[in-house]
């Protein structure tokens, strides 16, 4: 079974040609290809919680440091935890594949 990425799981519609492309534009999760394949997600999609500028409960959040505590929290978050275990990427690592 493929892995969902977070547009699918969240329903933002702000994936590359998603329904709300128009009205917020495209989220820099769906874009930022310098992480795909993390997590067996597409682009940042099973990482989000590393990139910039994405937008989560209707409010775009900032940087790394700024939305972590959030993003902790997220379920979204939690089942990429789950479904990873072990294999589960350390944001520092992630981070270091954005430099």
């Amino acid at each position: 079974m493929a892995k969902m990425n977070c547009w699918e799981i969240k329903k933002c519609g702000r994936e590359q040609g998603g329904a709300k492309v128009v009205e917020l534009g495209e989220c820099a999760a769906a874009i930022e290809v310098k992480t795909h394949g993390i997590h067996g997600g597409k682009n940042a999609g099973r990482c989000c919680w590393v990139v910039t500028g994405t937008l989560c409960g209707g409010q775009k959040q900032g940087e790394f440091a700024s939305k972590l505590g959030k993003c902790m929290v997220c379920d979204f978050f939690k089942s990429v935890m789950k479904e990873e275990g072990k294999d589960f990427l350390p944001a520092q690592e992630i981070l270091k594949k954005l430099k």
